[in-house]
């Protein structure tokens, strides 16, 4: 009786230049952004409201930057949007949200303790 042949227990490797597109996607761009923030309606005006952000960071970090300079808690309610017009996902990169919507060199993200926009 012949026996069942076993699946292979190796994975094909995959092509160099897969590899070496999966390593720059991983890596994370260390150019810096300029990101000035804007107050609306009755949020905490910034003294400075222009920083420099890695270009791969989340815009996650960005949000937690953000609440840490206002003295805003986690608990609390803050609304960001790029330039005036939607909130983006904390997953986006600041280096793509700056390629997209970038103006006059910077990265404008205004902020609010109140829905600002639907």
């Amino acid at each position: 009786m012949a026996q069942p042949s076993q699946p292979s227990s190796t994975a094909p490797t995959p092509a160099p230049a897969a590899v070496a597109a999966l390593d720059t996607y991983k890596a994370k761009d260390p150019a810096k952004i300029v990101v000035r923030f804007k107050s609306i309606g009755s949020a905490p005006i910034m003294k400075n409201n222009v920083f420099k952000v890695t270009a791969g960071n989340k815009f996650q970090a960005v949000i937690v930057f953000l609440r840490g300079q206002l003295g805003i808690k986690a608990s609390d309610s803050l609304f960001t949007y790029i330039n005036g017009a939607f909130a983006p996902t904390p997953d986006d990169t600041v280096g793509s949200l700056f390629e997209c919507f970038g103006t006059d060199n910077h990265l404008i993200v205004n902020y609010s303790n109140t829905q600002a926009w639907g």
